[in-house]
């Protein structure tokens, strides 16, 4: 379910748009999780300011702080150290396995982490994701820092929760809607589908006795006005 949204200004990008929708949004006590573009002292201060605790991804746009961390991980999964023990999720089938590993250190740890700008910059966490599809083998890392206690259980569940809001999404509005063959362009038009689309995938999510995807149970409203009227109704 999307809850909100703002338009990026014309020579603007994401980082002056995400402080506008947090201030917006009703976040106190959630868990904030941005992609790497939100990884902004500022931004982390505004999450804070509104009551959240924030997961932020960390990339090359913090090419000090990336380096730093990432190092600090290398050491310590290389020592393979008990008191820094990964937590981990692993789901599966057919011919597909998928494992999630999560390290976490508190910033504290004998001064390792440059904290200067990051409010209440508690955790840096690295997650592994490590998947055997077909015979074939693929590691990849991921970063990330966070206001929340170095806990990787928590912390590992914050990032999938993430990855899987991100990904069904953004799938589900091309592949279900074709939204990036858009050409709507003009004025406030853009945004304004953007937010009929969101909404009425919510409203075709929440129906569910018809067992069958997005896609058809749109193309099915389209015909069906009685099964329109009763998806309608759920507003």
């Amino acid at each position: 379910m999307s809850l909100g949204q703002v338009r990026t200004e014309e020579k603007s990008n994401e980082i002056t748009a995400i402080p506008r929708l947090l201030e917006a949004l009703d976040v106190s006590g959630c868990v904030v999780t941005i992609d790497a573009m939100g990884c902004q002292t500022d931004i982390a201060e505004t999450i804070i300011e509104e009551g959240a605790d924030y997961v932020l991804a960390l990339k090359d746009n913090q090419k000090g702080l990336r380096a730093s961390v990432e190092a600090i991980f290398d050491r310590l999964v290389e020592s393979d150290h008990e008191a820094h023990s990964p937590h981990k999720h692993v789901t599966g089938g057919h011919d597909r396995v998928e494992t999630r590993r999560c390290w976490t250190v508190d910033v504290d740890e004998k001064g390792l982490v440059d904290q200067t700008g990051w409010v209440k910059l508690k955790s840096i966490c690295l997650v592994e994701y490590e998947k055997f599809e077909d015979g074939e083998r693929s590691v990849e890392r991921r970063y990330f820092i966070s206001s929340l206690e170095p806990n990787p259980e928590k912390l590992l569940e914050a990032t999938r929760r993430h990855w899987h809001i991100e990904n069904r999404m953004h799938w589900v509005l091309d592949v279900a809607f074709r939204e990036d063959d858009s050409r709507i362009r003009m004025g406030n038009a853009a945004q304004n589908m953007s937010a009929v689309r969101r909404l009425a995938l919510g409203l075709l999510e929440q129906e569910e006795s018809l067992s069958v995807g997005t896609k058809n149970k749109r193309l099915r409203a389209g015909w069906d006005h009685d099964y329109l009227e009763k998806i309608l109704r759920q507003i």
